[in-house]
């Protein structure tokens, strides 16, 4: 979907600018936010392009950069942490043989840390785009991470 098509699906109001820039960025297919649709976006609500660009930057589910199709988002709560969340992590490294704010060479996953998902109750967690996965070990991520593949 172009974006012009995408900004027409909202009112032309400064309170829909979080949600104009997720449908913007999910329509991307390497899951990022360029500095066009800043612009355009900034335009189309009549606000200046530094706060588009505020806004975009300051919340860690936008990026500015390119990444994969899959973004794996692991949280490294206090809470996840006491459930071995980095052991989680190291393992989730070693699989897909990148960093955190990475991306795989097939495009595929980007790794990110979270600082909450808000699901304490079955840490250690993690995000893959929207789905939600719990109770993670080091035995069932090769499991989770093929069925994405």
């Amino acid at each position: 979907m172009e974006r012009k098509e995408i900004l027409k699906q909202f009112k032309k109001d400064k309170d829909n600018l979080i949600n104009i820039l997720h449908a913007l960025q999910n329509n991307n297919p390497q899951n990022y936010l360029d500095l066009g649709n800043l612009k355009e976006v900034a335009i189309y609500l009549n606000i200046t392009y530094s706060h588009v660009y505020g806004v975009a930057s300051y919340y860690t589910m936008f990026s500015l950069k390119p990444r994969g199709k899959y973004i794996v988002r692991v949280c490294n709560s206090p809470v996840c942490n006491m459930e071995k969340s980095t052991e989680i992590i190291k393992e989730i490294k070693d699989l897909l043989l990148i960093d955190e704010d990475e991306t795989t060479n097939d495009k595929k996953f980007t790794l990110e840390l979270s600082e909450c998902l808000g699901r304490c109750d079955t840490a250690p967690g993690m995000m893959i785009n929207e789905d939600v996965i719990g109770n993670l070990n080091t035995e069932n991520l090769k499991s989770i991470f093929e069925k994405y593949k």
